[in-house]
């Protein structure tokens, strides 16, 4: 490609028209006299020529734009270093011999810069997107003290001066470079030399005139003039254009503003990352310069400025490299402007480094913590963060925000490592009581999430433990903290096993010490349970909470607009908030009359029935017996119907769930279901049938149960049973005479007894037995207890091994409280050893 731009250069070159040949024909002999007398500026002449063909040749080709520009660039910086590499023009004068020599010298020395000059003019003028040549000069001449900035000023100044009559008649302006460009001349404004500044705040004029004709759009409503070719543009007012050069001049507010108010936020993010790099400047004047200018800027204009997470993440990485960066102060206050108007992007940034934070990251938050006025906007972002489960992988919207290369989400676990630096700020006291309820429960979960985490380092990075303890401190609830300290519940907070009797724990001790932020944490509370949770495992952490409030702010039974929550909860999809619910709704039992809905209540619970998890089952079971003995006839008699169908699935393929309980509540489920057995009478045999299979069972209490349950199924439809069924199942239970285990013996002699009598009134007329069977289906029996059996509670291997609380608090316990932990949960019931045994 580079060939075929020479080549085209060539040929475009010898395709000159004959007037440009000739007049750089007769420039060329005029001055040729001159290489003698002065041979660098004889060469740094012919070079600018040369360049300058070469450059107009590429400008009239077909080549791509992009390999155009760059092309013509390389041409430019070369020309660049040529002609500002020549001596003062005092120095050229000296090296004439006489007066016309000092004379044709001056003038080659101007036509040099002239012809420089006017190769750019060229450009601009068919493509303002040129204007960038003038940031490049900008850069190469900072790059080389050598160079004379005046003379590069000013014809930047000229070209810029150009290009703002230029763009009057445009509709829109594709320079993408005002930014980088207004930043060199702001700082040149406040040069020492009087002369560089006179041409810097012309040229940044200029800059500004060109800048306004890209608002056009924005500013279409503002006054317009019309030029002489007719066409609208937008200038500034006569006074203005008289007094804002001379008004730039070393007045950095006054530039600041203008700037700021004018350029694009594209220009602007531009300008002040200029601004930011030149902190880095060996020169110690420029950098102190730009930290003024940025400053002024950004607390104004901040709010336009643009990636402000690579701003952030350019000062981490400087910080990192030199921690002691005679401009770090500067930096961190970048750091808290950016906050003032753009705290998400701030915080985001923030929370995307490596945990545990280090050093300068913390300076970074104590930067961004130190504007009060956006503390609830920052507090909002880091509970957004919190929502977050550390280990995830990133699906959510925070991925597109990630610079990292790492998916794995930590942000959780340093936002809470922030939380420790920023809710101690005296500033962020009112932010703080403002938010306490959402970061109390957000450091809740982040604490369950945390000691469920497998990327723990050996430092244990329990952050979220350490940002709850700062919370509790920084909103008057020392005593609080004291007193969780001393139960020993942070230390034990690392283990998985103990955080749901942790978050008891803290809901207890809270309560006990009177929070003043009970109100509005139960009113987040109550919030976050109608909206539900993000994870069905966040659930739990939200039912022992609330539960724990209730518990000791309200009396039983609960506002119905709590007590719904409950209902609501009996059917969620987690098991350990299902069975939670049920537990307290058990412990309403004495005042379940009392409470609204009870039906719709009752309901819920015969709903858990069909759960696929058998100890929610068991659970419900519970809780249906004890407030069943507490209900009221009427809303007793209601619901039987309903209640003794739920029944009849348990009992087709869940018979053990019956033993769970003692002789007077087995008597009590059983008599809810005469009217609906006797009616299905294969409920009945196939019940007994089930049973007799138990009688065999290596388990002592399922033998036990086995014959209590016989019993009573055939006291209860005994009317069903044909002679030939009683004759087997009177041979099952007098084997069962010689059990091993005295108990069961007596239980055996009793059940025996039963069949007998049964056997005894059964008669071989077919009329007389139908006669029976009708009779006892519309006749109710009044069954007492037969056994007068409770089981013993150290029974091996017994589901009564687990102990039935008459009050729901009894189970907050260190020892009995039962689901402190999914993996910890025992059984109910000894359903496994039932599937096992059949």
């Amino acid at each position: 490609m580079t060939s075929k731009i020479r080549k085209t250069s060539k040929n475009l070159r010898h395709s000159k028209d004959k007037a440009t040949g000739l007049q750089t024909l007769q420039s060329s002999m005029k001055w040729h006299h001159m290489e003698n007398i002065a041979a660098c500026l004889w060469n740094a002449y012919s070079g600018v020529l040369s360049d300058q063909a070469m450059i107009l040749a590429i400008n009239s080709s077909f080549v791509d734009p992009l390999l155009q520009f760059e092309t013509q660039l390389k041409i430019i910086e070369s020309s660049f270093k040529i002609v500002f590499a020549i001596p003062t023009l005092e120095k050229v004068k000296e090296m004439g011999n006489n007066e016309d020599d000092q004379e044709d010298l001056k003038n080659l020395y101007q036509n040099i810069l002239n012809t420089f000059e006017d190769t750019l003019l060229i450009l601009v003028s068919k493509d303002l997107y040129k204007l960038q040549i003038l940031k490049d000069m900008a850069v190469w001449m900072n790059e080389d003290s050598s160079y004379l900035q005046e003379r590069i000023i000013v014809i930047i100044s000229r070209v810029l001066s150009f290009a703002s009559r230029k763009v009057r008649g445009y509709a829109s302006v594709d320079a993408p470079c005002l930014g980088v460009l207004a930043a060199e001349l702001s700082l040149l404004c406040c040069h020492n030399d009087p002369l560089i500044t006179q041409q810097a705040s012309s040229g940044l004029y200029h800059l500004l005139c060109i800048a306004k004709c890209q608002n056009a759009d924005i500013e279409k409503n503002k006054s317009t003039i019309y030029d002489k070719s007719g066409n609208q543009c937008l200038l500034p007012t006569p006074s203005e254009m008289e007094f804002l050069p001379k008004v730039l001049k070393w007045d950095k507010t006054k530039i600041t503003q203008s700037v700021g108010h004018t350029l694009l936020p594209s220009s602007l993010t531009d300008f002040v990352w200029s601004l930011l790099m030149r902190l880095s400047s060996p020169n110690y004047i420029i950098a102190f310069k730009a930290s003024t200018m940025l400053k002024l800027t950004l607390e104004c204009h901040a709010h336009k400025v643009t990636m402000v997470s690579k701003i952030v993440d350019a000062i981490y990485k400087k910080l990192c490299e030199d921690s002691s960066h005679v401009m770090r102060h500067a930096m961190l206050r970048v750091i808290t402007l950016l906050t003032r108007t753009s705290p998400k992007k701030v915080i985001f940034q923030l929370m995307d480094y490596p945990v545990p934070a280090d050093n300068t990251l913390i300076l970074m938050w104590h930067a961004a913590g130190s504007e009060s006025s956006v503390a609830p906007h920052v507090l909002k972002t880091i509970l957004l963060i919190l929502k977050g489960k550390p280990g995830e992988m990133q699906d959510s919207f925070m991925e597109k925000r990630r610079f990292s290369l790492d998916t794995t989400n930590m942000m959780p676990v340093a936002a809470s490592q922030a939380l420790c630096t920023l809710l101690p700020i005296g500033s962020y006291k009112k932010a703080v009581a403002q938010f306490f309820p959402q970061l109390l429960m957000a450091l809740m979960l982040q604490l369950f999430y945390s000691s469920d985490l497998k990327l723990m380092t050996e430092n244990r990075m329990f952050y979220a433990r350490d940002a709850l303890r700062v919370l509790l401190n920084c909103s008057g609830l020392q005593q609080v903290d004291i007193a969780l300290n001393k139960k020993n519940c942070w230390n034990q907070f690392n283990q998985a096993l103990f955080h749901h009797h942790g978050v008891y724990l803290v809901a207890k001790t809270l309560s006990e010490y009177n929070f003043p932020q009970f109100p509005e944490t139960l009113h987040y509370l109550y919030k976050l349970s109608v909206e539900g949770p993000r994870r069905s495992e966040d659930s739990i952490i939200t039912v022992i909470f609330l539960t724990e409030l209730l518990n000791n702010f309200f009396k039983d039974p609960f506002p119905e607009e709590f007590l719904v929550l409950f209902r609501n909860w009996v059917n969620d999809s987690n098991p350990a908030v299902s069975k939670l619910s049920l537990q307290k709704i058990a412990s309403m039992a004495p005042v379940i009359n009392e409470a609204q809905n009870v039906c719709s209540l009752l309901i819920s619970i015969l709903d858990a029935f069909l759960s696929k998890d058998k100890t929610v089952i068991i659970r419900a079971l519970i809780t249906l017996r004890r407030l069943l003995v507490k209900l009221d006839k009427v809303t007793y008699s209601s619901l039987c119907t309903r209640i003794a169908s739920s029944y009849c699935p348990l009992m087709d393929h869940r018979i053990s769930v019956f033993y769970v309980t003692s002789d007077e509540q087995i008597l009590s489920d059983l008599f809810l279901l005469h009217r609906h057995l006797t009616s299905h009478e294969n409920y009945i045999t196939d019940l007994i049938s089930d049973a007799l299979g138990f009688l065999r069972s290596s388990q002592v209490y399922l033998r036990r149960a086995s014959v209590i349950l016989i019993g009573y199924l055939a006291k209860l439809g005994g009317h069903l049973l044909l002679r030939d069924e009683i004759e087997v199942m009177l041979e099952a239970i007098d084997r069962v005479l010689r059990d091993e285990d005295p108990v069961i013996r007596k239980l055996a002699e009793i059940t025996y007894k039963i069949f007998k009598e049964i056997a005894h009134r059964l008669t071989a007329s077919n009329l007389k037995q139908i006669f029976r069977r009708v009779f006892n289906s519309i006749y109710t029996k009044k069954l007492k207890p037969l056994y007068n059996y409770n089981w013993p509670n150290n029974l091996a291997g017994s589901p009564m091994r687990i102990k039935e609380t008459k009050n729901d608090k009894e189970v907050h316990t260190d020892e009995n409280y039962e689901f402190n932990s999914v993996k910890n949960e025992m059984l109910v019931c000894g359903l496994e050893h039932i599937s096992e045994e059949k």
